[in-house]
């Protein structure tokens, strides 16, 4: 799930520069990132700036042919290990137009890292803080126009929630294999646990809720690649759905487990661990 969900942000970032890039910025990073010989962060969150992301203050001075780019990142996954950094700056006045989205390369002067972030889950993906001081950023790795930032983050998140929820559903659809294989092996009052019609029904109502969270985000990725105007609310409504539903089953499969469903040699309790930012990140 973390390995996916590291593609997943690389993915959507090297669709932000494919689509709104200009042919020079393609070629120059699309090939090395689609082929996974790269991997890109998408650089939005900041510590006073979380949901109200249009509050942002890292600032992009424009000086002549460059910008000068100081301010820090926060949560930002990938942090440090990937090679290219999208990151959303001010380089105008207050509010989302004021926002531009510039395009770094590790080893820039000035960019810098926090220390890797303890965490719940996620804990094969490095999560740190990105610092820039005083970075000098060509005019050229701008994405777009001055003050179009704000708007290619936001439509990046549209897919970004697509896989935020998709990775929840496989987390799921793996939660309920294993919590009906151990209900068929474990026995308790002399028979196995699939026989009881309380856990039947439980089960029963956990494929019901991957079906209807799997349809949901189905019908959004639909929408997003048919270019629909209703295709961020969808998207929007997939990842609510998807992950609070997908959450439910997991936690429902590590109590299926009873007591070795919190055991570490039991794969369940990572799905639980790993899949409950899913609830808090990408919107």
């Amino acid at each position: 799930t973390v390995t996916l969900l590291l593609l997943s942000c690389s993915s959507m970032c090297v669709w932000m520069i494919d689509t709104f890039g200009n042919e020079e910025q393609r070629r120059r990073f699309c090939p090395s990132l689609c082929s996974m010989e790269k991997f890109a962060s998408y650089c939005l969150t900041e510590p006073g700036s979380g949901s109200d992301a249009a509050s942002l203050l890292t600032s992009a001075q424009r000086r002549g042919d460059t910008y000068v780019l100081n301010g820090s990142k926060a949560f930002i996954s990938g942090g440090s290990e990937t090679d290219v950094y999208l990151v959303m700056c001010r380089t105008g006045g207050p509010g989302p137009k004021g926002i531009s989205c510039l395009v770094l390369e590790k080893g820039t002067p000035g960019l810098s890292f926090g220390k890797k972030e303890k965490k719940v889950g996620w804990n094969s993906q490095p999560t740190r803080a990105v610092i820039f001081e005083d970075c000098i950023v060509p005019v050229g790795n701008r994405l777009g126009a001055e003050g179009q930032g704000f708007s290619i983050a936001m439509k990046g998140l549209n897919g970004g929630r697509i896989n935020i929820a998709s990775c929840s559903l496989g987390a799921a659809h793996a939660s309920l294999l294993l919590a009906q294989e151990h209900l068929t092996v474990r026995k308790q009052f002399g028979e196995p646990l699939a026989n009881n019609q309380y856990l039947q029904f439980m089960l029963a109502e956990m494929a019901t809720r991957l079906v209807a969270a799997r349809l949901m985000v189905r019908n959004a990725a639909q929408a997003l690649q048919e270019g629909r105007e209703d295709a961020p609310v969808l998207c929007s409504m997939a990842k609510l759905f998807a992950t609070d539903e997908c959450f439910v089953i997991c936690n429902k499969a590590m109590q299926m487990h009873g007591g070795y469903g919190y055991l570490k040699d039991y794969a369940v309790q990572q799905f639980v661990r790993d899949i409950r930012v899913h609830q808090i990140l990408e919107g």
